[in-house]
Formats: structure tokens, C-alpha cells, sequence
């Protein structure tokens, strides 16, 4: 008596195939941009009956997410289709029991449409500098244009996944300054330049803090016994920065509170006299929010903490007492002496 054979799944049966919605659901891509790769690439559906549709098979659909992986890890768009497209893909690893391509888009991960943006990839991998609606990215580096695209494609898994990968190959500072500043600044001048991508840098610094937040939660059991405090200046939103400082003292062992965006001076007191820190670091990007009156009321403690003002909005003279730190390496130094001290 013969063994029973094995149920059939997706990636074998015969069936109708899988539509061009279907696949832009499991993709969270346009049906848009699947004509785009069919057209420019040859990645279209493989499947075909008499008087129907043309169908997207199990092998097709792996050959679609190795393409947009690709592309969002940093190759450009024509390579990742020649790669896709002469792999040996296991439609196992995107169909489970045949029915995940069935699924409604997943919550909080909109359908995307990349065809706009394809001539702009392309236009990465060719313009020094970029320009109107490309991302400047005078670097080039491959880590460097695969966040960029995953940004403007507003893919926030794939961007977590890139920063997180630097961040344990290269760590915090090497990541900051390579990889994450030349791409925030990029994105900042296209807004400047053209009034677009306020989006794509919201959840591109979301993406940022979540992958430096996993870097402090493996903190346990830091090596300073007085906290040390980062807090945004008054008026000061943007709070980026107090998470490289807090993720980059994490890799030496020293545990940080960050405080957040728009700390008022009197709730930046309080939390001194509370914790009674070793270092108090306040952030100021704009001219605006760097009043160094908010400085000159922090209490005074014995032992005193080191008080550093840092980012490019302070105005001079700072009060006595009080450092300005100019980037990241200097900031984590001198609270790095601090908590020594």
C-alpha cells in the first residue's frame, strides 16, 4: 500500500492564479506600480486561460517581493528586477496555505503607489546630488539610497529593518553620521526645495526612534547610579537627537531618561531635583527655541550634574557653568566623564 501523498498547497495546485489586487495587497504596493515592473521589468503574471485575465502565480508573486525588497534595501530598481527574475525563488516563503495573498491589507500599512517614484530611483542611481523631487544624496552609499527609497515609499518596516542592521554592524555614532544624517538632511532639502515629503520624514524619524529605542531597551543594568537626563529646550519639537544620545550611551553601559519634545523649564527643574542626575543634556535645533534663559534657572545640586546645551539653536553667551556640544561623539564624552567623575 502506497504512502498517502501530501495535500496539495498553493504553490502547486492548479487554480485560477492570484489577481493583480490581491498581489498589491500582500505587497502593500499599487496595482499601479505591478503594471509598472510587467511593463519596464517583464514581471508580470506568468498564468493565462483562454477568455480570462492574465493570473500572478506563487513563483510570480515570490519574484514581486524579492523585487521590492531589493529595491528597498538599496539596489537599484533595473538590477533587482534582473536578480528577481533569474532566482530561484520558494513560493513557500510568501504564501502561507496558499491564502495570504488573499488577506486585506494589513492595519497601518497602506497600499503604495511606486510607480511616480520609479523614474526617481532610477534618477538615485544616476544624479550626484539630485535635485526638485529627487532626494540629494551626495554620499551614494548603498545603505544610504535603500532608506531613502524605503522612506519615499513610506515602507516603515523596511526602513526599521535597515537602521537596525547598521546599527549592529556599525553602531550608534558610525550609523548617525553615515547613514541616518545624510538621509534626514536630504529629506529635509527636498521639503525646502519643493514643499513635499513631510510625510516621508514623520515616518522616517518614527523609524528611527523605534530602531534606536531597541537599542536602550537591551540596556539592564547600566553602570551609573545618577541618571542622566536629555531633554528638548521649551519650545524645541524635534527630539530625534535625545534618542541617538540615549542609544549611543547605552552601547558604554550608561542609562539615560530622555524627557522628550518641549520639556518647560520648570518641569526640566522638577525632574533635576527628583533624580538628582549626573548629566542634563537639553537639545535646541532652531534659533527660536534656544534661549539660554532657560539654562540659568536649573537648579543648583551637590554634587552638581554637568549641564550641556546642545545643537545648533543656543544663542551666546550660555550661562556659567553650562557647555555647548556640538555633535554626538563630543555630547556622549562629556557625559561619558560625568558619570565617571
Amino acid at each position: 500500500m502506497s504512502e498517502p501523498s501530501a495535500p496539495e498547497t498553493a504553490a502547486t495546485q492548479p487554480g485560477p492564479g492570484i489577481t493583480v489586487a490581491a498581489v498589491a495587497r500582500r505587497l502593500g504596493v499599487a496595482p499601479a506600480t505591478l503594471r509598472t515592473w510587467d511593463r519596464r521589468y517583464g514581471l508580470g503574471p506568468s498564468s493565462h486561460t483562454a477568455g480570462s485575465h492574465r493570473r500572478y502565480t506563487p513563483h510570480d508573486l515570490a519574484r514581486l517581493d524579492l523585487m521590492r525588497r531589493l529595491v528597498n534595501t538599496g539596489v537599484p530598481p533595473g538590477e533587482a528586477a534582473r536578480a528577481a527574475l533569474s532566482a530561484d525563488v520558494e513560493p513557500s516563503s510568501v504564501l502561507d496555505q496558499g491564502t495570504t495573498a488573499f488577506l486585506p491589507p494589513v492595519a497601518g500599512q497602506p497600499e503604495v503607489d511606486l510607480e511616480p517614484l520609479l523614474d526617481e530611483l532610477d534618477a538615485l542611481d544616476t544624479l550626484p546630488a539630485g535635485g526638485g523631487a529627487v532626494i540629494a544624496l551626495p554620499t551614494g552609499t548603498p545603505a544610504v539610497r535603500g532608506l531613502a527609497r524605503a522612506a519615499t515609499a513610506l515602507d516603515s518596516a523596511a526602513c526599521v529593518d535597515i537602521v537596525r542592521e547598521t546599527l549592529d554592524r556599525r553602531g550608534v555614532i558610525w550609523t548617525w553620521d553615515n547613514l541616518l544624517g545624510p538621509v534626514l538632511v536630504g529629506v529635509g532639502k527636498r521639503w525646502e526645495n519643493t514643499g513635499r515629503g513631510v510625510e516621508v520624514e514623520h515616518l522616517l524619524s518614527e523609524s528611527i526612534i523605534a530602531a534606536l529605542s531597541g537599542v536602550v531597551a537591551r540596556l539592564r543594568q547600566p553602570v551609573n547610579l545618577r541618571p542622566v537626563l536629555l531633554a528638548c529646550s521649551g519650545e524645541e519639537m524635534h527630539s530625534l537627537p535625545l534618542f541617538a544620545v540615549a542609544a549611543a550611551l547605552s552601547e558604554r553601559r550608561i542609562g539615560a531618561r530622555v524627557l522628550g519634545a518641549r520639556v518647560p523649564s520648570e518641569a526640566l527643574v522638577s525632574a533635576i531635583r527628583r533624580t538628582g542626575p549626573a548629566a542634563v543634556l537639553v537639545w535646541s535645533y532652531a534659533g527660536s527655541t534656544g534661549d539660554p534663559a532657560q539654562l540659568a534657572g536649573l537648579p543648583a545640586l551637590r554634587p552638581a550634574p554637568a549641564v550641556l546645551a546642545a545643537g545648533p539653536g543656543w544663542a551666546r553667551p550660555l550661562p556659567p557653568g553650562v557647555t555647548h556640544v556640538s555633535d554626538l561623539v563630543d555630547a556622549v564624552a562629556r557625559i561619558g566623564h560625568a558619570v565617571d567623575a
